[in-house]
């Protein structure tokens, strides 16, 4: 899963979201800071109103919060999603370890006639900046 640092570079670079079952999220709010939510038919579902999406919690999972507007959630979007995001511009995604163990991830995209590669210590975050450098470049 993504950091969330890179969650907020990519909603303000203008990664849209629209909740199904299965995402997760945090809340951007102080009372929220670290705890982490996932989208469910039964306990954490998205509702869209003439006002705008939210996220209704459905009793059982937090006792004092009804719902959330999206506007205030973060998307935590897992390693198939960022990959799903690149689409035809995803070339490869490999694997190295140097002399002293460490591995890292290396995403390579074609963005307009240049192939990129964006290298992290996960696959997901090599992928998520990948994503940020491709929604950058169609600014």
């Amino acid at each position: 899963m993504i950091s969330t640092a890179l969650a907020r570079e990519l909603r303000e670079a203008g990664l849209r979201w629209t909740p199904t079952s299965g995402d997760a999220f945090q809340i951007a709010l102080p009372d929220f800071e670290g705890d982490q939510f996932t989208v469910s038919d039964m306990t954490i579902e998205a509702h869209d109103y003439p006002t705008g999406a939210v996220l209704g919690f459905n009793g059982t999972t937090e006792w004092a919060l009804d719902s959330v507007a999206l506007g205030a959630a973060l998307w935590l979007p897992r390693e198939d999603q960022l990959r799903e995001l690149l689409r035809g511009t995803f070339r490869s995604l490999l694997r190295a370890v140097d002399t002293e163990g460490r591995v890292s991830y290396t995403v390579t995209v074609r963005i307009g006639e240049v192939d990129a590669a964006y290298s992290r210590d996960d696959p997901s975050e090599a992928y998520g900046v990948a994503v940020l450098a491709l929604i950058r470049s169609a600014a």
